[in-house]
């Protein structure tokens, strides 16, 4: 994969901080925004896990173990998509990583048009549950996904977590 990093947060730097403190000015030491390009093959899959697990480890992001497993399956599952549905109009795809302050967003970029959706789970098959599984992970982590059209004609599918899993109301 070819990782093309790059550093800035788009987001302000709000809420979450002490309230005695502002936020240091410049971006914290992990925040960043990282993009890797791959063919649109079966191998890409494991690289592009690889290239994300090495990503924190290398920035130092505080990410806990089990949300960089959730973005791992979710990283396997967007890029296995890719491979399976839009090979044939995209020969390569493009994984970016955004880190900011208090969130992490992952997405995967391809040049094929059509707009997947989340397939009403069906018992009987054995695939076509990645996008449900996907929507799960990121609805428990307080998260949010979605799919946009790129301006050259293909899609971007995108999650964005919470660097601090979500607080679950007891009551």
């Amino acid at each position: 994969m070819d990782d093309q990093g790059r550093g800035s947060d788009p987001r302000p730097g709000v809420g979450g901080r002490e309230p005695d403190g502002p936020r240091p000015p410049g971006p914290l030491p992990y925040e960043g925004v990282w993009r890797f390009t791959a063919a649109t093959v079966d191998a890409s899959v494991p690289q592009a896990r690889r290239a994300v697990r090495e990503l924190f480890a290398r920035q130092g992001v505080p990410i806990s173990d089990d949300l960089v497993q959730g973005l791992l399956l979710i990283v396997s599952e967007l890029v296995t998509n890719a491979v399976k549905h839009a090979a044939l109009l995209s020969p390569t795809l493009a994984v970016e990583v955004a880190v900011g302050a208090e969130w992490v967003r992952v997405s995967v970029e391809d040049d094929h048009p059509y707009r997947p959706t989340a397939l009403e789970a069906d018992h009987g098959r054995l695939g076509g549950r990645g996008l449900l599984l996907v929507r799960e992970i990121t609805r428990e982590a307080g998260g949010a996904c979605d799919v946009e059209h790129t301006a050259s004609g293909g899609k971007v599918i995108w999650v964005a977590l919470p660097l601090v899993p979500a607080q679950v109301n007891q009551g």
